[in-house]
């Protein structure tokens, strides 16, 4: 889950203003959480709290509401009676991270979760999917899985294309905001990593919807390769000095 909210600061730069290179400041001062730590810290209450899923999320998101929503989500934040709208967006899978940490033991259960905290809005085949293969990577990393294993699972189990590498996905990827255009491309980004910070760095030179890319690679590789501390606390003193709920969720998500 750092890993997401990782992704989604470095990856907020970028958002708007693409790149195709790896060579850019990490942590940028005009750096910021958007829609994706939100959304992603809100699962992780309502997962480690047993809470109800749609108005929770809805709790979190109107707590935040100028962090770049998506139009469609953005509508169902205020719904008095929110149903979901049959989406494929990427939304789907930069949140559901805490579903695979919580229930490292257990595939079964964390594919559970991870349906019951999309289908709120995102359920759409490929949205759910989307999110199923993000989750079943993460777990495939906790559990000691190697890049090639998870690349074949997720192909096999999702028929994503994983076929190509960074630097091939690189030269012709534009700004695209589906599931289908995004997960593969994100896991991807983790898969070919060297260390975190690496697999960040692909996923915002990709040029593309970056602190989504970013969002959904970053658990991926933090299951990997692990986070440096100090990245985590220049995340969390820099960026998240004002969000004490997102740091206490992360807290309980992390043990302290």
């Amino acid at each position: 889950m750092w890993g997401a909210i990782i992704g989604d600061i470095v990856g907020s730069v970028y958002e708007w203003d693409r790149i195709k290179t790896k060579d850019f400041e990490f942590f940028s001062p005009k750096g910021h959480f958007t829609d994706d730590a939100v959304c992603t810290a809100a699962v992780a209450d309502m997962l480690l709290h047993d809470l109800p899923e749609a108005a929770t999320l809805q709790k979190w998101c109107r707590r935040y509401p100028g962090v770049s929503y998506g139009g469609w989500f953005r509508g169902w934040i205020w719904r008095g009676s929110p149903k979901p709208y049959n989406s494929y967006g990427n939304g789907a899978a930069m949140r559901v991270s805490p579903a695979a940490y919580l229930n490292r033991d257990d595939l079964a259960a964390a594919l559970a979760a991870c349906d019951r905290v999309t289908a709120i809005t995102h359920d759409h085949p490929e949205g759910m999917k989307g999110a199923r293969a993000t989750v079943h990577a993460i777990w495939l990393a906790c559990n000691g899985a190697d890049p090639a294993a998870i690349r074949a699972t997720v192909e096999a189990e999702y028929a994503y294309d994983l076929s190509r590498t960074v630097d091939e996905i690189r030269p012709g990827y534009a700004f695209n905001e589906t599931c289908q255009e995004t997960v593969p491309e994100s896991i991807t980004c983790a898969l070919e990593s060297a260390s975190f910070e690496d697999a960040i760095r692909n996923a915002v030179s990709l040029g593309g919807d970056s602190d989504t890319v970013a969002a959904i690679a970053g658990p991926i590789a933090e299951a990997l390769h692990g986070i440096p501390g100090e990245m985590k606390v220049t995340a969390r003193e820099r960026y998240l000095g004002g969000a004490g709920d997102i740091t206490a969720v992360m807290g309980e998500m992390y043990g302290g």
